[in-house]
C-alpha cells in the first residue's frame, strides 16, 4: 500500500510498522488454512495439534496490533485518509484472528476424522474449496497492500465461488450419509470442515469490503450499497 509520505518520519514509521504487522499476521493465517488442509489430507494428527497451539501467534499479532493502532490514535490524532488506514487496520486483524480461529476448528476435526477410517471421496473437494477461500484471503491482503479497489472487487466476486463448491460438497456427503448410515459421524465431521472454509470466504469478503472503504470512504458492505438501489 502507498501510504501518503508525512514530514513526521517518526510518525510514517508508525504507520509502516502497523501496516508491516497486518501483513505478518495475514501471512500467518495464510499458512494456518493452508497447513490445517494438509493435515486432513495427510490425515497427520501431530500436525493438527500443531496448529492448533500456532494460533497463540495469531492471537499475540491481534493484540499487539490493537496496541499499535490505539497508540497512533492517541498520539497523533490522523484525520482522513490515515484515520480509515488505522480503523481498517483494527478490523482487518479481527477477521484474521477469526480465520486463525477457523484453523483452529478444521485441526479439532481432522483429530476426530483420523481416530475413524478415511472417508477420502470427499476430501479433493475440500482441498478445492480450501484453496480457493485461501486465494482469497490471499488477494484482500494483495489489495490492501496496493490499495487496489479492482482486486479488491473481485474477491467479493469470488465469494460465490466458494459458496457454491459448499453446496456441491453438502450435496456428494449427503449422498454418502444415504448410502452407508457408518458415513454418518465421517461425513458430518467433513461437513463441518466445508462450512468453516465457506466462512473463511465470508471473512475474506469482509476484508476485501474494508480495503473498497479504505480507498474510497464508500461503506459497500450491504448488496444494496453495491447496486446502488435502495434496501427493500
Amino acid at each position: 500500500m502507498t501510504l501518503k509520505k508525512h514530514t513526521d518520519r517518526e510518525y510514517e514509521g508508525e504507520l509502516l510498522a502497523l501496516r508491516e504487522h497486518v501483513l505478518l499476521m495475514g501471512a500467518k493465517v495464510e499458512e494456518m488454512i493452508k497447513q490445517s488442509i494438509g493435515a486432513l489430507v495427510e490425515r497427520d494428527s501431530v500436525q493438527a495439534r500443531r496448529l492448533i497451539d500456532f494460533d497463540h501467534q495469531i492471537n499475540r499479532l491481534e493484540v499487539e496490533t490493537d496496541d499499535m493502532c490505539l497508540r497512533i490514535l492517541a498520539k497523533r490524532q490522523p484525520v482522513a485518509s490515515d484515520l480509515r488506514f488505522i480503523t481498517m487496520a483494527l478490523k482487518l486483524v479481527t477477521d484474521l484472528e477469526r480465520i486463525g480461529d477457523i484453523g483452529v476448528n478444521i485441526c479439532e476435526r481432522v483429530l476426530e476424522l483420523n481416530e475413524e477410517p478415511a472417508l477420502g471421496r470427499s476430501v479433493p473437494s475440500i482441498q478445492l474449496m480450501a484453496e480457493a477461500a485461501e486465494g482469497m484471503v490471499h488477494d484482500a491482503l494483495d489489495a490492501f497492500v496496493q490499495a487496489d479497489v479492482e482486486k479488491a472487487q473481485q474477491v467479493i466476486a469470488r465469494d460465490k465461488v466458494v459458496n457454491d463448491m459448499y453446496t456441491q460438497l453438502n450435496r456428494a456427503l449427503l449422498t454418502y450419509m444415504m448410502e452407508d448410515p457408518r458415513n454418518i459421524y465421517r461425513a458430518t465431521r467433513l461437513q463441518s470442515i466445508g462450512k468453516y472454509l465457506e466462512r473463511i470466504g465470508d471473512h475474506a469478503t469482509n476484508l476485501a469490503e474494508m480495503v473498497v472503504f479504505m480507498v474510497k470512504g464508500k461503506d459497500i458492505r450491504h448488496p444494496a450499497s453495491r447496486t446502488g438501489k435502495a434496501a427493500t
